[in-house]
């Protein structure tokens, strides 16, 4: 069976508090969070000088800043990281959060050729699960070739989508997994994402459902790429497949955003370019005994990340605070759970272990969307307390 407590045992990178590791902590002596750094020491409180994680990411080089600051001690992080879980947690003591706050939550889609596959089918079945194995034989079929070779956007890609058109098979999904234009949505709200050894939320109404692991990179409001962390993007494959329409039903619901669990500043040790060439690992563990692995390799993304981001952020949209954004995945899982052609869907307990080896690992526990901590603490709560705390 699954065990939540023995998934969050490791959750540092490789190379340990190597790197520049942000975070944030609910300070119940402050009635709200702090932001901190994570040192071989344990977890220092830093938000008498970064008030918030947006502060710090709008620097010109947040990694030796964060290194910079002595903080305040707040206790070994197993400790923190232990008293995270909602139900087993004490209220008067300090648990992890998500590392951003401010920033929006934004995520690229249909960035990987075997996810945009899935999109098409997802699309072609109507959300049906049990039509999803045909659909998915006929689409492969008509779509041929290997996606991977090919540049969205490129002549190439160009004449490939007039082919389907003339064979009726274009797809929205085509549309944005080769066409010039990246699908670039809005996963979730300011404040609203859940962090490691948090419960991440499923609707309850959805019946084909999945994890989608991914790195999250972080962007200041001037467009610089100043760091990455992990992410899930919780996906209802059935609303989204009934009409894209839907998205903000598919995506953008109660705990639904994961993210952590801390965010690690780029440095000379960490880059761009190890995002990259990171390779994404995920483990489902179901308390019925399933186990479901896969990884999602960044070398095969179709958009460089840093397209994507110029696509997010430019002259025609801003983002004063900054923003994340979800790079995409190429998971997408089609193994049988339960029968055959049934497919992969998420049931309650399942944990769910996303990581690469310079990020650490991200861990979360799925529950219904209205069984988890209903989101309370928003921007205006946040200005008053930091108001109060004479941070502001």
């Amino acid at each position: 069976m699954a065990d939540l407590s023995v998934a969050l045992l490791s959750v540092l990178p490789q190379d340990g508090t190597g790197g520049a590791l942000g975070a944030r902590v609910w300070l119940p002596s402050a009635e709200g969070p702090a932001v901190v750094a994570i040192r071989a020491e344990g977890v220092f409180d830093v938000s008498g000088v970064f008030p918030t994680m947006r502060d710090l990411c709008e620097l010109d080089d947040p990694a030796a800043a964060l290194r910079a600051v002595p903080g305040t001690h707040l206790g070994p992080l197993d400790v923190i990281l232990a008293n995270t879980p909602s139900d087993r947690r004490d209220p008067a003591a300090p648990f992890l959060l998500a590392p951003i706050d401010l920033q929006a939550i934004k995520a690229a889609g249909v960035t990987f050729p075997i996810s945009m596959l899935e999109r098409v089918i997802e699309e072609r079945a109507r959300g049906d699960l049990a039509a999803a194995a045909g659909m998915r034989t006929e689409v492969q079929a008509l779509v041929g070739g290997d996606l991977a070779t090919l540049k969205p956007g490129s002549p190439q890609a160009m004449a490939l989508k007039d082919a389907l058109v003339a064979r009726g098979a274009w797809s929205q999904y085509l549309e944005v997994g080769i066409g010039p234009d990246a699908e670039i949505f809005t996963k979730s709200q300011p404040l609203s994402a859940v962090g490691c050894g948090m419960d991440a939320g499923v609707h309850p109404a959805s019946s084909w459902n999945n994890p989608e692991p991914e790195i999250v990179l972080v962007v200041s409001s001037a467009g610089r790429i100043v760091g990455a962390t992990l992410g899930n993007d919780v996906n209802l494959r059935d609303v989204e497949g009934r009409s894209a329409l839907l998205l903000s039903k598919a995506k953008d619901n109660n705990a639904s955003a994961a993210i952590g669990p801390f965010i690690r500043f780029f440095d000379a040790a960490f880059t761009l370019d190890d995002v990259r060439r990171a390779e994404v690992t995920l483990t489902v563990e179901g308390a019925d005994g399933f186990v479901l692995s896969g990884h999602s390799a960044m070398s095969r993304i179709s958009r460089d990340p840093a397209d994507l981001v110029a696509q997010m952020l430019n002259a025609h949209h801003a983002f004063p605070d900054g923003a994340v954004l979800y790079l995409g995945t190429m998971f997408a899982p089609i193994e049988d759970r339960d029968a055959p052609g049934k497919g992969f869907t998420h049931k309650t307990d399942d944990i769910v272990t996303i990581s690469t080896p310079m990020l650490g690992r991200l861990v979360n526990r799925i529950r219904p969307t209205d069984q988890c901590a209903r989101w309370e603490f928003g921007a205006a709560a946040l200005m008053r307390n930091l108001s109060q705390r004479g941070l502001l």
